[in-house]
């Protein structure tokens, strides 16, 4: 079975501001904020342009995180000094990506944008580093999975803003010093307790950001429809918001496909029968959960008549990917008490057997 376009694929949002360089060329190719998440069309990313908030006034949520993060850049800001670098951690969707852009912004200075997995040798990071301008941001996305070698570069860097490059090989190989301007690295990660302690030791600011209250999505499911210029009561927010998971996200994602119902089929409106009709097209029930998270708890609930099932065979029997499930789905199945780890594998709750309507095992 194959995944529906379900939470993974939310509106990520973009604003005006900071911008960031391009992880092709070293040096890289000065990229707008805009243009940030590949593959989008020129419409989605104007849309995602428009949801992204751009300073730390206009983020929703995530109250002590901003707090402590506007301490760090009000501080630096003063001292006209680049901040410690920041690590943010947390699911995907709750805005470690849009942080990263308004510090950029909060400095007034650009981004490199970059990844764990784009950057698998030494000289590749050298190059990045090397042409990084003062008090720069550098971004790296899912910084867990950095290769090793890339790893020990990366904490010359951070730490004493030098990097070696070895020219030469064999026993006529000799190691260069060059020294870096100040710059700023924020990494991002879903998974932190993969980072190595020295990596994670070098980060003067680490933010854990956590699922957003019903409360909390209400106003971004608000603001968003502001800027999408769009008509939502508050009775269809709640109801978005209720079954969004907890991330913004997939608030903004759910709230953009609840619009093309209301502008297609109904008034042009978001009230509630347009979300709730919305909703059921799209087959997100009341707890937000999707047709793969749905399969999953079948396959758990029926196929293996409540047996223990290793995280291979479920992902072979719903057609995923092991790492899709256990970073995107998983989490979410844990919190809401559908599902359990246990040393033979995933089991299906007593309350995943009540929302799917079926007897459990004897």
């Amino acid at each position: 079975m194959s995944a529906p376009a379900g939470p993974g694929d939310q509106a990520r949002g973009a604003g005006s501001g900071a911008q960031a360089r391009g992880e092709g060329a070293p040096g890289g190719q000065l990229l707008s904020r805009e243009a940030i998440s590949p593959g989008a069309s020129g419409t989605e990313r104007a849309i995602e342009a428009a949801l992204r908030p751009k300073n730390l006034g206009e983020f929703v949520g995530q109250k002590v995180v901003r707090e402590q993060l506007s301490l760090v850049l009000e501080a630096a800001k003063a001292r006209a000094m680049a901040p410690d670098h920041v690590l943010l951690s947390g699911p995907p969707g709750l805005g470690k990506t849009t942080l990263s852009m308004i510090i950029a912004a909060e400095l007034g200075v650009s981004m490199r944008v970059t990844s764990g997995p784009a950057i698998q040798h030494a000289g590749d990071l050298a190059a990045v580093l090397t042409s990084l301008e003062e008090g720069e941001v550098l971004f790296v996305d899912e910084i867990h999975r950095l290769a090793r070698p890339v790893e020990e570069m990366l904490y010359v860097a951070m730490e004493d803003f030098r990097v070696d490059v070895v020219v030469g090989k064999g026993p006529g190989a000799n190691a260069i010093p060059l020294s870096l301007p100040p710059f700023t690295v924020v990494g991002a990660t879903t998974r932190a307790g993969l980072l190595p302690a020295p990596l994670r030791d070098r980060f003067g600011f680490t933010g854990q950001l956590d699922y957003y209250s019903a409360d909390e999505l209400e106003r971004v499911i608000t603001r968003s429809a502001a800027l999408l210029d769009l008509e939502v009561t508050p009775e269809a927010a709640g109801e978005v918001a209720s079954r969004s998971r907890g991330t913004p996200r997939i608030a903004n994602r759910l709230l953009r496909r609840v619009r093309d119902w209301a502008e297609v089929r109904g008034s042009g409106v978001a009230d509630l029968p347009a979300a709730l009709a919305a909703l059921a097209v799209y087959q997100v029930d009341q707890r937000g959960l999707d047709r793969l998270d749905r399969a999953i708890l079948e396959v758990l609930a029926h196929r293996f008549t409540g047996q223990p099932v290793g995280l291979t065979t479920l992902a072979a029997a719903v057609g995923e990917e092991p790492d899709t499930i256990e970073t995107v789905v998983e989490p979410f199945l844990l919190r809401e008490g559908l599902i359990a780890r246990t040393p033979r594998g995933r089991l299906a709750t007593l309350e995943a057997y009540a929302h799917l309507g079926a007897p459990p095992p004897g």
